[in-house]
């Protein structure tokens, strides 16, 4: 069975803000794109608590707290000019592809 990869137009370090749902509003940076499961790790979004059991890293076990991935069609780029989210449009630049946003057509340093 193959994996699908989808496009996921944003990129490690991106800040985001979550759309919907229950993290509405909240803003962070992307840790991470998972393109075979269609999202991304957002810091801050989405912790989960993970039980472990006595290893040699955790002598004791524990309770830590793990950032789990986040649909990609819950985030939006975040655009600081407009202060809220937007898409991310590609165009071509001396030909050289850019990400702009979609909202005010600015280029995504």
């Amino acid at each position: 069975m193959s994996e699908h990869r989808y496009k996921i137009r944003l990129k490690k370090g991106d800040q985001v803000v979550v759309r919907s749902g229950k993290y509405k509003g909240k803003t962070g940076k992307v840790l991470a794109t998972h393109p075979t499961l269609n999202a991304v790790t957002v810091e801050g979004i989405n912790v989960v608590k993970h039980h472990l059991k006595p290893n040699k890293e955790y002598p004791q076990g524990g309770i830590v707290d793990e950032t789990k991935p986040i649909n990609v069609s819950k985030v939006g780029i975040y655009e600081p000019t407009l202060k809220k989210a937007s898409r991310i449009s590609f165009s071509f630049k001396d030909d050289v592809k850019v990400r702009s946003y979609r909202a005010s057509n600015k280029e995504i340093k």
